[in-house]
């Protein structure tokens, strides 16, 4: 059965979210562990992690799409496209040196958001799937490269 903190805290969580993570943190600050909301605190954390590699995943097939594009179609090559690509290649840079732990899981996914940026780029450009490589043919350091741009 549930103690009273804990359905108050439940219910703190599902109805004002803001408020529980500033009531959390100033439980952890005041080191009132006992009334701390550890099953949520516990989910929230893990969703963090979580997000940080979704976003990862995001920005890299955002950048791979438009790769492809500006190597695929040159006649319709635009400021939008390169100013997309160096944005999300800052985001991925802010986010590898704010959490190096990243490197290793941008290899790990590097063939799986490239197949989803082909998938992607053949609906955006009406291209035919078979037009663009099974195979990346950029490796993550020139994805990541400010002056790459494939030809």
């Amino acid at each position: 059965m549930a103690t009273e903190v804990e359905t108050n805290q439940q219910s703190l969580y599902e109805t004002d979210y803001l408020k529980w993570i500033e009531t959390t943190v100033h439980k952890l600050q005041v080191r009132d562990y006992s009334n701390i909301d550890w099953e949520n605190l516990i989910e929230e954390i893990g969703d963090m992690g979580r997000s940080e590699r979704r976003s990862l995943e995001s920005n890299l097939i955002v950048i791979l799409i438009h790769l492809l594009k500006w190597q695929y179609q040159p006649e319709l090559r635009s400021g939008s496209w390169k100013g997309s690509i160096v944005e999300h290649r800052r985001r991925i840079r802010k986010a590898l040196k704010e959490s190096p732990s990243l490197k290793p899981y941008l290899e790990e996914v590097f063939a799986e958001c490239y197949a989803d940026a082909v998938e992607e780029a053949t609906a955006e450009t009406g291209l035919s799937v078979e037009i663009f490589p099974q195979v990346c043919p950029y490796t993550s350091l020139e994805v990541l490269d400010s002056n790459f741009l494939p030809a």
